[in-house]
């Protein structure tokens, strides 16, 4: 009888729960407009999509940054009151796929109170992931265990990798930015799905969140730092002979510094031994909380500028190192690009960053299209030949026809190697390049073939205008 009372008890208590934290998760509908950035004036038609959100201290809604990229308006509902209040975003964290909303009608936060966030759940654990999957009016919850802690790459940036927890909680589209509940507390923020996996998606745990929300209290979003190195494993018994390096098992050895990073702490050869108060296996691996996941989540819990202390072992010896971290940014254009592109017109010739993005609009295909000259210099030239590389390498990206550009053979798609003799190294380039010049024609030179194409001066000059007039270009630049 009293197991009996006790079950019931325990089932009114997790319904009670339940409810307290249903009435803070909230609805998100969002109208958008995400740029082209073949034609980097415009913009694709506009388009909705649905997510949910939940109410943290501070009066701010949680959510993922992925559900108001491109926001041209944002309504948030909340349970029971059918009315849709205006929100805006207070900050938003692309590589880690978060944003804090804020409603200005205080109304909305009448009868809800702040969720709570809590510590990494432990594999096995159950979960309770809520939200309105489906853009359904009516909340959802998931039950689920917690089934892997790992590094994940997050689909929103598409080049930087934090931990991620994989549960077989069904997370849909539509559950983006729900809380995932455990005792009561926030463990986890919904964001992504597996591809060709059933019954299984991540979430954000609460490690990124609480980075993410001491990050933003000066005002400013900074993003998580890396250390700038590329590591080996020192599994291999003369690999370890050669450094010098015990015999036990331990340690990765640092084989590239990523050039514009911290260079005078560390060295090639150096060997990581311990990163904070993690040891560091042989295949650059840590144990964190019981899980085995790469050191990166040892860097990654710092704050851009701080000193990460660092074991390492160099010419058979351990050295006590403070290693400062930051925020790199020569990569940047190799992942998803979340600001408005950048681009300059002048005689018909639209020039604009190359970047992931700008190459994704020639099609699903592009990777197999693209030439490898143009995918060596977005991926590879940064750490392959350093010295030569440009910091924004610059694409013609079409050439809008006009009897100035009537002769023109190339019609798009190439990289600018110079123009009028000047190396082309970012979009200011080109523009000084035009500007500065006063011969009477302006050649243009092209990578990797060196093509050259001319334009005339002082026909381009009076025909920009009109040219900009004919195809709808509100200017012939963003900067």
């Amino acid at each position: 009888m009293k197991a009996l009372i006790y079950s019931l008890l325990a089932s009114v208590l997790v319904t009670a729960a339940r409810a307290d934290t249903e009435q803070s998760v909230i609805q998100i509908s969002v109208a958008a407009q995400i740029p082209r950035f073949d034609e980097p004036w415009k913009f694709h038609r506009l388009t909705g999509w649905s997510g949910t959100g939940f109410l943290i201290k501070g009066k701010k809604i949680m959510t993922n940054a992925h559900v108001v990229n491109w926001a041209r308006q944002i309504l948030v509902k909340k349970p029971g009151d059918p009315r849709p209040y205006l929100a805006a975003v207070a900050y938003i964290g692309e590589d880690c796929d978060l944003a804090l909303l804020e409603v200005a009608d205080p109304n909305f936060y009448v009868g809800m109170e702040p969720l709570e966030i809590g510590e990494l759940p432990a594999v096995r654990s159950e979960v309770v992931t809520y939200g309105y999957p489906a853009g359904g009016e009516q909340i959802s919850y998931t039950r689920g265990v917690v089934s892997r802690i790992e590094l994940q790459p997050y689909v929103n940036i598409g080049n930087r990798s934090l931990l991620a927890v994989q549960t077989d909680a069904a997370i849909n589209p539509g559950n983006s930015g729900g809380p995932v509940i455990q005792n009561g507390k926030v463990v986890g923020v919904a964001f992504q799905g597996q591809p060709g996996l059933e019954n299984a998606g991540f979430f954000i745990p609460p490690n990124v969140m609480k980075h993410f929300l001491k990050d933003v209290e000066d005002g400013n979003y900074d993003g998580f730092p890396q250390a700038g190195v590329k590591l080996t494993d020192t599994f291999n018994p003369a690999l370890r002979r050669y450094l010098k390096l015990p015999n036990e098992d331990g340690g990765v050895r640092i084989d590239f510094i990523v050039p514009d990073s911290t260079k005078e702490v560390l060295k090639v050869d150096d060997v990581v031994l311990q990163v904070g108060e993690y040891p560091v296996f042989s295949d650059g691996t840590i144990l964190y909380r019981g899980n085995i996941v790469n050191m990166g989540m040892a860097i990654s819990e710092y704050q851009q500028g701080e000193k990460v202390p660092l074991k390492i072992w160099r010419d058979g010896e351990a050295l006590d190192v403070e290693l400062p971290v930051f925020v790199l940014e020569d990569d940047k254009a190799t992942g998803n690009q979340h600001e408005l592109p950048r681009y300059f017109v002048y005689g018909g010739l639209v020039f604009t960053p190359l970047s992931r993005d700008y190459l994704s609009s020639m099609g699903r295909s592009w990777m197999s299209n693209v030439n490898q000259d143009i995918l060596y210099e977005l991926y590879y030239r940064r750490d392959m030949d350093p010295e030569t590389k440009r910091s924004e390498p610059i694409m013609l990206a079409n050439v809008l026809t006009h009897p100035v550009n009537v002769n023109f053979e190339v019609k798009g798609q190439v990289m600018v190697d110079k123009i009028n003799g000047v190396r082309i190294d970012n979009l200011e380039d080109v523009i000084r390049a035009f500007e500065s010049d006063d011969a009477k024609e302006h050649i243009i030179e092209f990578s990797p073939m060196n093509h050259l194409e001319g334009l005339d001066r002082e026909l381009a000059d009076e025909a920009n205008k009109a040219i900009l007039r004919q195809f709808n270009i509100p200017s012939d630049r963003r900067l």
